[in-house]
């Protein structure tokens, strides 16, 4: 028979995956500054969206001492070193737009971004951990945490439209906090048999999901559809490309007659045509390197509720799902694989022949579904049909004659995916989650 001590290694706890009470995969209370040796790196991470309007920041990061990474002494230290040669890399790479790509990037910026990356466990790329989870500060360090008195540590083009999309998906991170705090509640409940934890747990995240899709709608007042396709380019071309790749969760590329109005792929060199021979980071190693820039599908918080729920996604947009998890903090990703090693919910659920608890459970997949249709919205309205618009405006300008194919006419993703069709397809997996008995819920 099983001891006391041996059944306290049962219990499923959020301790050891870095996850907050409060502000769930979020970084609690991130450094604005860094010791006064790593300067060079803030001055120029803090004039970001001056210095790649002015074409002044590939000039700026050569000028630029190579620093090394050993006075970084914290976890908090790390996760800011690491957004600042993020928000370098990317402007470095793509200044001059998708015509003059760099292909190498220079020692005194590769090197200390390498060794950064190496002992935070993530890739030397932008990603969603540094873009959304450690990019803000209060603005009033006593006031609450609204889109009021929230910033970004490090701006990006694209003004106030930047700040608002970036913000409401730090916003929507934040209202998941409470159902990633029941997740231990459902999963010892199921454990040990006991239905009404598993319910509490439930109605707990569901409430919760409610909010995050709340928080997300607040994207039609914060963000401004047209600023992601102006005639202009420079600044307001690289800053489309970081509204583009979250809420796709792939980065695609509009396909135009005139090079001024593409879709520039600003944060990847794995499966990119203007990048074809990957990216050299000197001094690292002398053969490029090929990541995948950031993604939605790299917040961790979609891929546990999946796991947690029971939501399968198969093909080649599982396969993504899964590689996007490699662009996680490693505690974040070892909370995923480890949910998934869990006995499934579903079959807890049937066993019980419990009426509220087959309605708890419905009421958290039908409030993901919601949520998954809320994003589609979103991605239509600020990415679909600005793209077919700009198109069509481009082709006007210059008399051409618009002749659209299917293919033609939507946001292509990595590899030629259409990222609508694989949002959809990403909705339609976690609609056949429901339990067979109650799935006529879900149509």
């Amino acid at each position: 028979m099983a001891g006391p001590e041996s059944d306290s290694k049962l219990i499923f706890s959020l301790d050891p995956y870095h996850v907050s009470e409060q502000f769930g995969f979020i970084l609690p209370d991130p450094l604005d500054k860094l010791p006064a040796y790593y300067q060079p790196w803030m001055d120029i991470a803090l004039r970001f969206p001056e210095l790649i309007d002015s074409h002044e920041l590939r000039s700026h990061v050569n000028k630029m001492p190579l620093l090394s990474s050993r006075f970084l002494k914290n976890h908090h230290e790390l996760r800011l070193a690491h957004l600042a040669l993020c928000i370098m890399t990317a402007g470095y790479v793509w200044q001059e737009g998708e015509d003059n790509p760099i292909e190498m990037l220079p020692c005194n910026l590769s090197i200390p971004f390498w060794e950064v990356s190496q002992r935070l466990g993530l890739p030397p790329i932008l990603t969603h951990a540094d873009a959304v989870l450690t990019n803000w500060r209060k603005k009033n360090p006593e006031g609450p945490l609204t889109i009021e008195n929230l910033e970004l540590l490090f701006k990006f083009p694209g003004g106030d439209s930047a700040r608002g999309f970036f913000i409401v998906t730090l916003l929507v991170e934040l209202a998941a906090a409470p159902a990633l705090q029941n997740i231990p509640t459902v999963i010892n409940g199921a454990r040990s048999g006991d239905t009404e934890a598993v319910i509490r747990g439930l109605e707990v995240i569901s409430q919760s999901i409610q909010d995050m899709t709340d928080k997300l709608n607040l994207m039609h007042a914060h963000v401004e559809p047209s600023a992601f396709y102006s005639s202009s380019i420079g600044s307001s071309c690289l800053g489309r490309e970081f509204f583009l790749y979250y809420w796709t969760l792939f980065i695609y590329k509009m396909k135009s007659d005139l090079e001024k109005f593409m879709i520039m792929p600003t944060n990847r060199w794995r499966d990119n045509p203007c990048m074809p021979n990957g990216l050299v980071y000197e001094g690292v190693q002398t053969e490029p390197m090929y990541y995948s820039g950031g993604s939605a599908a790299q917040s961790t918080l979609m891929q546990c509720l999946d796991e947690l729920l029971g939501v399968k996604h198969e093909g080649h947009g599982g396969a993504f799902l899964t590689r996007m998890r490699s662009y996680m903090p490693p505690p974040h990703r070892k909370l995923i694989e480890d949910i998934s090693l869990r006995p499934p919910l579903t079959t807890f659920v049937q066993q019980q022949v419990n009426e509220a608890l087959n309605q708890a459970f419905t009421q958290c997949v039908t409030k993901l579904l919601t949520f998954r249709n809320h994003h589609i919205n979103i991605a239509s309205r600020f990415i679909a049909i600005p793209a077919s618009r700009a198109k069509r405006t481009v082709a006007q300008n210059k008399g051409q004659l618009i002749s659209k194919t299917p293919e033609q006419s939507k946001g292509l993703g990595t590899g030629g995916s259409n990222f609508m069709t694989f949002l959809k397809t990403v909705r339609n997996e976690t609609k056949e989650t429901a339990l067979p008995i109650t799935s006529e819920i879900m149509h």
